[in-house]
């Protein structure tokens, strides 16, 4: 059986709420997100897109519970409001995320990890959001962070970023995803050595083996991915989320029963007023007026 993207949601909600995380509060709106105080992460608007910035410079934006909360916060802030069509998620001009916060992991015992806490599952959260959410990579995506840049849906990067897998130099392997998404990503014989390794992979040798969709100058990063999601905000919700959970299930499935699923969100577009829409603006020459904006 097919899961939704807001099935996961509630599925993983539970056990990243024991992390402690903020009540949301007020009605989603945009302002409600805008103005959102967190610890460890900075949120604005831009034109129909959610700005989360990670924001721990001292450590190069580790990925404590705390954080791992907070964006979790986040993006269902964003999920919930109306106003918002798109995600950016990104971090400093030196660290994107260099990783997990070590110092607080090392103190985990097997049964903290596994039961208390269940490590790793806040991450479904960002996989599994309907939204589209784009990671803006500068620096270093180690670990967690190359973890939680994969779980995004589209990856920008800057050309001075890195990407890596280092978790067995540390006595421990990845995770939060990265020995899933890593070799879905590019392939058995790079995702293989740079897990066993540790080994760093470049912006551009990134964008080559499939990890990274484009690289950028970094002055432009966040401009050019806010712009992205605002194309993506500019078109029909519905239409948007049954695109992305096409691709999203793609891997899970077979060729047959993956065309045999796109086929069957295919034709239900044609239930949808927007489907008219798009096809009538088409014909007329305009540009569509969208009802689920």
């Amino acid at each position: 059986m097919i899961r939704s993207s807001l099935q996961v949601l509630k599925r993983v909600s539970s056990p990243v709420g024991r992390l402690g995380s903020r009540k949301l509060s007020g009605n989603g709106s945009a302002e409600d997100f805008a103005s959102a105080k967190y610890d460890d992460l900075l949120v604005e608007t831009r034109d129909k897109v959610g700005l989360i910035t990670l924001n721990r410079p001292s450590v190069m934006n580790a990925l404590n519970s705390n954080l791992c909360n907070e964006i979790v916060d986040a993006v269902a802030s964003c999920e919930s409001d109306p106003s918002i069509g798109a995600m950016v998620v990104t971090g400093s001009d030196r660290a994107f995320a260099a990783g997990a916060d070590i110092k607080e992991m090392s103190s985990r015992s097997y049964a903290s990890a596994r039961f208390k806490h269940d490590l790793g599952s806040w991450i479904d959260v960002i996989s599994g959001a309907k939204k589209p959410i784009i990671a803006a990579v500068n620096g270093f995506a180690l670990g967690g962070g190359c973890e939680l840049a994969m779980a995004c849906d589209i990856v920008l990067a800057s050309d001075n970023a890195q990407f890596g897998q280092p978790e067995v130099q540390i006595g421990t392997i990845p995770g939060w995803g990265g020995t899933q998404r890593l070799i879905r990503a590019v392939g058995k014989a790079k995702a293989m050595e740079m897990i066993l390794t540790g080994r760093r992979m470049s912006a551009s040798e990134a964008e080559s083996a499939g990890l990274v969709a484009r690289v950028i100058p970094s002055a432009q990063l966040v401009d050019e991915a806010v712009s992205v999601g605002s194309t993506i905000s500019s078109y029909s919700r519905t239409i948007v989320s049954a695109a992305k959970e096409c691709v999203q299930v793609a891997s899970d499935m077979s060729l047959r029963d993956g065309v045999l699923f796109e086929r069957r969100q295919f034709q239900a577009t044609f239930a949808l007023e927007d489907q008219k829409e798009g096809m009538k603006a088409f014909l007329d020459k305009r540009t569509p007026e969208w009802r689920d904006k």
